[in-house]
């Protein structure tokens, strides 16, 4: 099963490429006609999405959150079920436009990593390791959405100002209904943030004698936490509109470079992860 994984995976990201693809004709070209078929792939692929990732928690004997590669699956899976529940809720599906180019920008720095089956660091082999890892994949998910909502906020924003004309304007729900449904979201996010904050530090605690010890990760992490807890406290102020959408995509970038940035440039006790 392990020469399995890289076909698979690059199966995984032709689905969700052409999702995007048929999602974008729907809208652009088809007035709507082809939206059965757009979900039918995102859904096909969201699947395909979770075999890898059985199929991979199979390979090591447990759920699969123990690297960057691991994480980056859960990662694009936790971005697309948070899609699907609120496409479903809300009939927001021209997010795809903005929620699959996410994803399959992730899924192309994964097809370049390491999908070998290795021994796990001993700082890996705890209980706290699936309720630390898993709320952080929760809460970077729900990130995501907000942030393609709030790119939909500003681009529809601008249109309506300068291209009044333009046919995205209909495509796109309302401002009120944007910035209300990215507001949710990052308020679901945030406890869930909140959780692998506090459980990284008891984990630290247990794993290197320190509840804190000012890692990169760590501190990115926290940095991540107070923007978005600056977006929750700005919006009971009454920001809303343009101010709160940059602060979301202002969040999803700490997200990104805690992600990733953090692995490559600034290296500590959690470059493995």
């Amino acid at each position: 099963m392990e020469n399995f994984q890289t076909p698979l995976l690059f199966i995984t990201l032709l689905f969700y490429i052409l999702a995007f693809v048929v999602y974008f004709i729907n809208f652009t070209y088809t007035k709507g006609t082809l939206k059965i078929h757009a979900r039918f792939l995102i859904i096909s692929a969201f699947i395909l999405n979770t075999i890898l990732l059985v199929i991979r928690g199979l390979l090591i004997g447990g759920l699969p959150l123990r690297n960057l590669f691991e994480f980056g699956l859960f990662f694009v899976w936790a971005i697309i079920l948070i899609f699907l529940l609120v496409e479903s809720k809300y009939e927001l599906s021209s997010s795809a436009l903005f929620v699959l180019p996410i994803v399959i920008l992730l899924l192309l720095f994964l097809v370049n990593l390491d999908v070998s089956i290795r021994p796990a660091m001993p700082a890996l082999r705890s209980k706290w390791l699936i309720v630390h890892v898993l709320t952080a994949v929760i809460s970077y998910g729900a990130f995501a959405m907000s942030f393609a909502l709030s790119i939909m906020y500003l681009i529809k924003d601008w249109l309506q100002e300068h291209k009044p004309e333009n046919k995205f304007i209909e495509v796109f729900p309302t401002l009120e209904k944007m910035d209300d449904l990215s507001y949710k979201v990052i308020f679901i996010g945030m406890p869930a943030l909140t959780i692998m904050l506090v459980t990284g530090a008891v984990w630290a605690e247990y794993s290197w004698g320190r509840y804190w010890s000012w890692d990169p990760k760590e501190t990115w992490a926290l940095i991540t936490w107070f923007i978005y807890s600056a977006y929750l406290h700005v919006r009971l102020r009454g920001w809303k509109g343009k101010k709160a959408a940059l602060l979301s995509i202002v969040g999803f970038l700490a997200v990104i470079f805690t992600f990733l940035g953090v692995s490559y440039l600034l290296p500590g006790i959690h470059s493995y992860a």
